[in-house]
């Protein structure tokens, strides 16, 4: 076997290895017939929100021993079509063996990152808000990029993406935009995006071609379950309608549906303006849960979580990450310095790698500050 083979295959028994070591593979198939002992319990369903939490952790479980399992099978599948192919000098078994585990090893480090997504929240539904910094219609044309290299990731995960509220900039793009995207881990990908977004390109906008820094903030938090009590006092919120601002389309509301509801001891405020007023406020009341949570869960990791515990201003000393487009071609994220040339492939929504890098970071952060207190 190659020694570049002999790399990859390597490369494969360490995703390996974290997947056996985040399921504790040797207590797993014990875990997994309590679990389905349970499910057998006629009475399981008398605690309907007890009875889903079962059956999820059921099924994680499951799924992680079944992903460890194909894993290990196609790997040592393909070492054997190799040693078979070598034996035989078949070149074309051979290649194709080496290809199809180098698929593989991309697939583990994939199944790896997503072990890695064991927060509270990781796996719960999301909403992302978009905001335009100063900077006019420059800072609302970056928002509107911003959304739609998100809602392109999002559809390249296979992730459903809903258009919450939208106001739409002056002249071109977007003031700000609210959306709630469902898919399973959602919010452990995309928390990680929570922070000032800074572009510096030839302003399309400006006759002269002079060079604009434009920035955008974007802000990330989990869509609550409904097994999570988070208590609203009444008191604490005001309620207002109005007539929707929305770019146009589908999204414009011709009455006073719209609802905003400002929570006073944050300063909180979220929107949602779709055709139903009694629609909007069960929108608007769910995504102040869901900041309110989104608070909660900064305040009990505030050492490893310390960009998500305030918005700050969308400007300079804020950024998380900067896309350069002139004079040179350039993604930077300043928490990771991963970097990459290919900003078309980014704002079209390659956006997994960065993701992958600051999720790397912040469990090395856990594991430290867990080391620390032990």
């Amino acid at each position: 076997m190659r020694s570049e083979t002999q790399n990859i295959v390597a490369e494969i028994e360490k995703s390996l290895e974290l997947l056996a070591q985040r399921m504790d593979i040797e207590t797993a198939p014990h875990r997994l017939e309590e679990f389905n002992a349970r499910v057998e319990d006629p009475t399981l369903w008398d605690d309907p929100e007890a009875a889903q939490k079962l059956m999820r952790e059921r099924q994680s479980l499951l799924d992680a021993m079944q992903t460890h399992a194909s894993i290990r099978q196609e790997m040592s599948d393909n070492i054997e079509l190799i040693e078979l192919g070598e034996m035989e000098e078949d070149a074309e078994v051979v290649s194709e063996a080496e290809a199809a585990l180098k698929t593989l090893k991309a697939r583990a480090a994939e199944k790896e990152l997503e072990a890695l997504l064991d927060g509270e929240a990781d796996a719960n539904d999301t909403f992302l808000e978009i905001n335009s910094g100063a900077g006019g219609t420059e800072s609302c044309d970056w928002a509107a990029m911003l959304a739609r290299m998100y809602v392109r990731w999002a559809e390249k995960k296979g992730y459903k993406v809903e258009l919450q509220s939208e106001s739409a900039g002056e002249e071109a793009g977007i003031k700000s935009a609210t959306y709630k995207i469902s898919g399973h881990n959602a919010y452990g990908w995309l928390k990680s995006e929570s922070g000032v977004h800074r572009l510096v390109r030839i302003s399309p906008y400006d006759s002269a071609a002079k060079r604009h820094t434009s920035f955008s903030s974007v802000w990330v938090y989990p869509v609550v379950d409904d097994n999570i009590e988070i208590e609203v006092n009444p008191a604490d919120i005001r309620i207002d309608t109005y007539r929707s601002s929305g770019a146009g389309g589908q999204h414009v509301n011709t009455t006073d549906s719209a609802v905003r509801i400002t929570h006073n001891p944050t300063g909180i405020v979220v929107t949602s303006s779709e055709k139903s007023q009694h629609q909007n406020r069960d929108i608007a009341m769910k995504a102040l849960k869901s900041r309110l949570y989104q608070l909660e869960l900064d305040r009990r990791n505030a050492e490893i979580n310390a960009a998500h515990e305030a918005k700050g201003d969308a400007g300079w000393g804020n950024q998380i990450r900067s896309y350069v487009l002139q004079p040179y071609q350039m993604v930077k994220d300043l928490r990771t310095n991963h970097e990459t040339s290919d900003t078309k492939g980014v704002l079209d929504g390659d956006l997994d790698p960065f993701m992958a890098a600051t999720l790397a970071l912040d469990v090395a952060g856990k594991s430290r500050a867990d080391a620390q207190g032990e």
